[in-house]
């Protein structure tokens, strides 16, 4: 399990994992971005907790959603 992971991190680095690199790294920073945003605008309102469950939920639920048309190469 830890060689799989190694190999895809040394694939993922050397640019040879995904089909379009630019797409991938921009949809991560998408759905980082909104649990980012989400956190924010609602640790002002709820408490510390609340925020992170809510920007966690947020960002976990929007990865699948957002990486759906990843093409591995």
């Amino acid at each position: 399990m830890f060689g799989m992971a190694m190999n895809s991190a040394k694939q993922f680095f050397a640019g040879k994992l995904f089909k379009d690199n630019r797409m991938v790294i921009r949809q991560l920073a998408i759905g980082a971005g909104a649990g980012l945003i989400v956190g924010l605008v609602l640790g002002q309102f709820a408490p510390m907790w609340l925020a992170a469950i809510a920007a966690g939920a947020v960002a976990g639920i929007a990865q699948p959603v957002l990486l759906k048309d990843v093409k591995y190469a």
